[in-house]
């Protein structure tokens, strides 16, 4: 079934799939990613993360194709040439800002220039924004301010784990940026591996002609999946590499 597919670009999300619990990439998986560049396959990082945060390890891998970041708020060449962006409304993000502050989250708010974390700039008005994302490890103060979002017109809410929520503009995720690789590619859809373990990552997920949950991924991402594959410590992406695309 799936695994005649010809695989033509990987998708790899990065926390909780390609990066271990100490935010490395494994050798057995950096060997298995070697093998698949050189099987023209393109390998393409596929994050919540800013592109700061994300490059070193496409430089790591020696990556050559594209980079999606900020959900899909961004995608670069790999030599960082901008090729799309789609930004949050400065308004909106200062008063989901406000409403997290009063509601005791921790918050991230991420602009085309920094990331700011637990704080605020003095003028929201002269930043470009991307993404707005917020934390807690109690359940009802998460589930509140999931609700005081969902109030907001025109934002796509995910999370990168379960502890937290992220918003983006509506119509901006990962899946989303996929279909514009493809076509910057001429490939389809169906030729992509996506690979991921956590709400961002779904709609990759379901779209790709495989789609891969980790075996740490949240239930409703194994749910979706494809094929559900070994746990982010345990070279998952690496095996998952190798039965679908190698």
């Amino acid at each position: 079934m799936v695994e005649n597919k010809q695989i033509k670009l990987i998708a790899l999300d990065m926390d909780g799939t390609l990066l271990d619990n100490e935010l490395e990439v494994s050798e057995p998986t950096q060997a298995v990613i070697a093998k698949a560049l050189a099987s023209d396959i393109h390998v393409v990082l596929s994050t919540g993360r800013s592109l700061e945060t994300c490059y070193p390890y496409a430089e790591l891998l020696n990556l050559t194709s594209y980079l999606i970041t900020s959900n899909g708020g961004e995608i670069y060449t790999v030599d960082k040439t901008l090729l799309d962006q789609h930004l949050l409304e400065t308004e909106k993000i200062e008063k989901m800002w406000k409403i997290g502050k009063e509601m005791g989250m921790q918050q991230w708010m991420v602009s085309t220039t920094d990331i700011y974390r637990d704080c605020r700039p003095d003028d929201f008005y002269d930043h470009d924004w991307l993404k707005y994302g917020c934390s807690s490890l109690e359940k009802i103060k998460l589930d509140a301010m999931i609700e005081e979002l969902s109030y907001f017109e025109g934002l796509e809410l995910t999370n990168s784990l379960p502890t937290n929520v992220e918003a983006n503009p509506a119509g901006v995720n990962k899946a989303a940026a996929l279909h514009f690789v493809c076509r910057e590619i001429g490939i389809t859809m169906d030729q992509i591996m996506a690979v991921g373990d956590s709400l961002n990552d779904i709609k990759m997920i379901q779209e790709a002609g495989v789609g891969v949950a980790m075996g740490n991924a949240q239930e409703a991402i194994k749910n979706v999946a494809d094929h559900v594959t070994d746990v982010n410590n345990e070279d998952g992406v690496a095996k998952a590499i190798k039965r679908f695309a190698l």
